[in-house]
């Protein structure tokens, strides 16, 4: 948006000496001393932290607004309104006043100044930081991204995800995508595009709710936060362009609440799913896809169109059967998923723990059963009779007709009751390999017994009381070790403790059948 308010509110020299010492991206709140989310003030150069951390970055500018009654003001103080700040990670500039990002510039472009002098600082501290990196491998001093592993010292490459304000949801998502090989893989080949030419070639767009989505890729973004990951050059990486694309194409996403993380991973899918439909820099998707032999055309379902891997991966086919009690009409029909969608059954709501001892451990399996049981409609849900010609009493049932090579179920934590959307805290045990979805299909001798059988690849965990609150974290297997990741944090861990999470999403991947098993 234009902001009226950056003449009396951008009081700084570009290259103020008053800027602290280090890369504007890990400066540190003057209050709290925190280094999450920093923001500084375009008026007097000082550094708070963002309002998802502490809030005292708001609060500087609240504070600017209390009228001082000792003392007269002067013109300049009285002109000095403390209102528009930037991103210390984005360079993106904020005014508290309009409560939006903001597109235009002083007469003197002392914003794009301010912005280029800490992309300056930013440059000199990675550069800087390179160096002392270099010298600490040559010296063989890296201890801290070495273990042990059987008894050989091996790095850990793992790249973790900068928090941009009550993004935990995405970066759970996006970590646990990253390690499903196939998906991710297929990503990291693709050809890179570059999306920008002419006057903007080689500079960085700086994306506000105002703006177009022209030039915007989701597919390019999130090619390149894929690439990013699992390189091991650096500790963390900032998916500030990846989610600036998502503001642009996902209206529900835009603004720092949090948000559901399993929500989110659908609007991702979906969007993928359609841009690779429609061809991306000239290729055709549905050609990529085709030259990919692993992913077969027994394995593709097709929603919302043709096939993208997207659907060839997590999609699979459910029977929906639903029986008249009046005539005994049955009416069939076949939905295509990406995902599953699990109740947690009401008597073991109150389980929250898995060694609390009243009552039996709820497990995935109870969840399933509760999924595919047959179950009698209520009268909110009466089913309109083709043969009786009115709405009548009825029973449903789901098969399962066709299993993904990515089997993504989703525990429903949350629920409305009155007015309030209360979580279900309750510890539902999974198994790490080995769930047999057998019987659950519809025809299940025509699957083979590998082809049934699921190991788990990711976990995504809700910590906190609220859908609105609370904190994402990811566990995901990477070449055999468990991984946990939380934001910008990656930290080795291991099956025990991934067992006792308390999962939100899961994400099993089919396992393969052992070369030469059907010649035994």
């Amino acid at each position: 948006m234009e902001c009226p308010h950056l003449s009396s509110s951008v009081c700084i020299a570009p290259d103020s000496a008053k800027f602290p010492n280090g890369s504007p991206s890990s400066w540190c709140c003057s209050v709290c001393r925190s280094n999450k989310s920093p923001w500084v003030c375009l008026t007097c150069s000082s550094v708070h932290c963002g309002r998802y951390v502490n809030g005292h970055a708001k609060k500087h500018y609240e504070d600017a607004q209390i009228p001082l009654t000792n003392h007269k003001k002067s013109e300049k103080q009285e002109k000095a309104q403390h209102t528009v700040c930037m991103d210390c990670s984005s360079y993106s500039a904020y005014c508290y006043r309009c409560d939006d990002f903001v597109i235009n510039d002083t007469k003197l472009g002392l914003v794009q100044k301010v912005r280029e002098h800490l992309q300056n600082l930013e440059n000199s501290a990675f550069t800087a930081d390179r160096h002392r990196k270099r010298k600490l491998l040559e010296n063989s001093s890296l201890n801290s991204k070495l273990l042990k592993v059987n008894g050989s010292t091996t790095a850990i490459c793992a790249t973790g995800l900068r928090n941009l304000g009550n993004t935990c949801f995405m970066n759970a998502i996006l970590q646990s995508l990253s390690n499903i090989e196939q998906f991710c893989c297929y990503f990291k080949e693709l050809p890179a595009v570059e999306l920008r030419n002419g006057k903007t070639a080689g500079r960085r767009t700086y994306h506000t709710r105002s703006q177009g989505d022209n030039n915007v890729s989701l597919v390019e973004e999130f090619r390149k936060t894929l690439c990013a990951l699992w390189q091991g050059s650096q500790t963390a990486f900032s998916p500030e362009s990846l989610f600036y694309v998502v503001w642009k194409i996902m209206p529900n996403f835009r603004g720092y609440q949090q948000q559901d993380a399993h929500e989110f991973m659908r609007y991702l899918l979906d969007h993928l799913h359609l841009e690779l439909q429609g061809g991306f820099n000239g290729i055709s998707r549905s050609s990529i896809l085709q030259e990919n032999s692993t992913l077969s055309a027994s394995n593709k379902c097709c929603i919302n169109g043709a096939s993208t891997v997207v659907t060839a991966i997590f999609g699979g086919i459910l029977q929906n059967e639903v029986n008249c009690l009046i005539c005994g009409t049955e009416s069939r029909k076949f939905d295509p998923f990406l995902d599953l969608s699990l109740d947690i059954p009401s008597q073991f709501r109150n389980k929250r723990s898995k060694n609390q001892e009243n009552g039996p451990v709820c497990s995935l399996r109870d969840c399933l059963r509760s999924f595919t049981d047959l179950e009698e409609l209520d009268e909110t849900e009466l089913y309109m009779c083709h043969k009786c010609k009115k709405k009548q009493k009825s029973t449903k049932k789901f098969w399962i007709q066709k299993l993904p090579k990515v089997l993504c179920l989703h525990l429903k934590r949350f629920h409305w009751t009155a007015y309030l959307r209360n979580k279900v805290d309750t510890y539902v045990e999974f198994p790490l390999r080995g769930l047999d979805m057998k019987c659950y299909l519809l025809e299940p001798e025509n699957s083979g017994p590998e082809n049934c059988l699921y190991d788990l690849a990711a976990v995504v965990v809700h910590h906190g009381s609220g859908v609105g609150s609370g904190h994402y974290t990811a566990y995901a297997t990477h070449e055999g070790r468990w991984f946990h990741f939380n934001d910008s944090t990656v930290t080795l861990t291991d099956e025990d403790t991934v067992v006792k999470a308390k999962a939100y999403i899961l994400f099993y991947v089919e396992r393969q059948a052992k070369a030469g098993s059907d010649k035994l």
